[in-house]
């Protein structure tokens, strides 16, 4: 499916995956397989931006995923986003939903708002606050008015 789907459809803390459309090198072939695994991954949908202006550039609506982390000793160094805009080339796959009645965590309100963990209920999600401190953040809970929504107009987010 196209970016614009996924924008549309998929509901924010789904799994999505990516693809160029290419095949998977050989494992022997590392430079090669590190390109593909660029253009090929997954990771959680954790923003949707709509269009916006900065100055006289206007930017166009775009979402963001989140694919990764590194670090040690439970402390995270660096945090791998991937920002895609709609017109993407790549092709787009919805892998996994959040469940209805699990507990979104927004490191704030509004349209900046970032999901910063994904909780199975709203007691995980208080706890989970509690050990990483974010002092604005906000819950919200995954309907399942919502997960169906991707069903919407005889398009599928699948």
């Amino acid at each position: 499916m196209s970016a614009s789907l996924i924008y549309d459809l998929a509901p924010i803390g789904s799994i999505v995956a990516w693809s160029d459309g290419t095949p998977r090198p050989p494992e022997r072939h590392t430079k090669k397989l590190a390109a593909w695994e660029n253009r090929n991954s997954k990771g959680r949908l954790i923003r949707k931006q709509g269009k916006r202006g900065v100055g006289n550039v206007s930017l166009s609506p775009d979402f963001t995923l989140h694919e990764g982390d590194f670090g040690a000793g439970g402390v995270i160094a660096i945090r791998i986003h991937r920002t895609f805009s709609l017109d993407s080339e790549l092709t787009f796959k919805v892998v996994e939903r959040p469940a209805p009645g699990s507990i979104r965590v927004f490191d704030r309100a509004g349209s900046q708002a970032e999901l910063v963990h994904l909780a199975g209920d709203r007691q995980a999600a208080e706890e989970w606050l509690t050990r990483h401190g974010y002092p604005h953040a906000v819950l919200e809970e995954v309907t399942a008015d919502e997960v169906a929504a991707d069903h919407v107009e005889g398009r599928a987010a699948a």
